[in-house]
């Protein structure tokens, strides 16, 4: 009981300990949040302008939750050979406020600089993921992935470093196995040939590297349906959603009588997109199709021929 008292009191003290105005005396004070500023209403006169937003306060149960949930920094990320927890000296000749730094200075921020860039890679380790992980950007970038892809694909690749799968192998050829296989585990399919084209090594290469890093690491991936295609190739080909909508309803017919198993799915994908558009009134050339989906029109002939007679689809050509 007395305890409790004495916590109650303590409160009535915190509260009726009000901040005041030295000026003025008063005790109207606004914080801005915007301006960073802590200003008095009476007379105006900024008592603070480096205010600190605290924000509310958030559930931690552990020290660990509650490092995640701090705010200050950036965010970690894998992306990065040292996770983005290192700083960088700006090229910039300015200090924080954007000053010119005075060019008697120059040459000791320029030596500091160097040696910002030597320390940040100190070992082998390091030297290799800071040359991939720049490779991956690299990659990702010129094929328009995600975020989150690229997170993945960096994780992996840095599983791939632990277990000592590199040696023997080119690191261009990880980094993109890598990346084919984050696009698999995210969702957003890319074929081989696409990988290929925005690295440096051939198709054969990353799908070896592919099939044996996925051996090592056990990696369970499922293989790619038709459907994850269609979006990707109706938005190239310009085609509206009620294509999207129609070659998604063949595929969902072609899987129940099962016409999908055993073909490349970016073929399939194509015929129905090639199908749906024909039916929508929105036809688009084979060629055209077969160079969006990376299929020979062959191929489309073939899946089409399929479809159109399994389905007991009528189109006119």
């Amino acid at each position: 009981m007395c305890n409790r008292r004495g916590i109650m009191a303590k409160v009535r003290e915190e509260t009726e300990q009000v901040e005041r105005c030295p000026e003025c005396n008063s005790s109207h004070l606004v914080r801005d949040y915007e301006r960073g500023e802590l200003v008095c209403e009476d007379c105006g006169i900024v008592l603070d302008d480096q205010l600190i937003d605290q924000g509310p306060e958030w559930r931690a149960f552990d020290v660990e939750q509650g490092e995640k949930r701090a705010r200050t920094g950036a965010p970690m990320t894998y992306t990065i050979h040292d996770k983005g927890l290192s700083t960088e000296i700006s090229w910039k000749n300015k200090d924080s406020y954007g000053k010119s730094i005075p060019t008697r200075n120059r040459a000791q921020l320029y030596r500091l600089r160097k040696w910002q860039r030597r320390i940040r890679v100190s070992n082998a380790t390091e030297r290799n993921l800071a040359f991939a992980l720049s490779e991956l950007d690299r990659m990702a970038s010129s094929m328009g992935l995600p975020r989150n892809v690229r997170e993945t694909a960096a994780m992996t690749y840095r599983k791939a470093v632990n277990k000592n799968l590199i040696r023997g192998r080119s690191i261009e050829g990880v980094v993109a196995a890598s990346l084919y296989a984050a696009c698999r585990q995210c969702n957003v399919p890319r074929t081989l040939d696409e990988v290929a084209n925005s690295s440096r090594v051939g198709r054969k290469e990353i799908g070896r590297t592919y099939r044996f890093m996925t051996r090592e690491l056990k990696l369970k991936l499922m293989p790619t349906k038709p459907q994850d295609y269609v979006s990707r190739f109706c938005s190239e080909l310009k085609l509206s959603g009620e294509v999207q909508a129609k070659a998604a309803e063949i595929l969902k017919d072609a899987a129940k009588k099962e016409l999908t198993s055993g073909r490349g799915p970016t073929g399939v994908a194509a015929a129905a997109i090639y199908i749906s558009s024909i039916l929508c009134n929105e036809r688009r050339t084979q060629r055209e199709v077969a160079d969006i989906a990376g299929v020979t029109e062959v191929t489309i002939r073939n899946r089409y021929k399929e479809l159109t007679e399994k389905l007991g689809i009528e189109v006119q050509l």
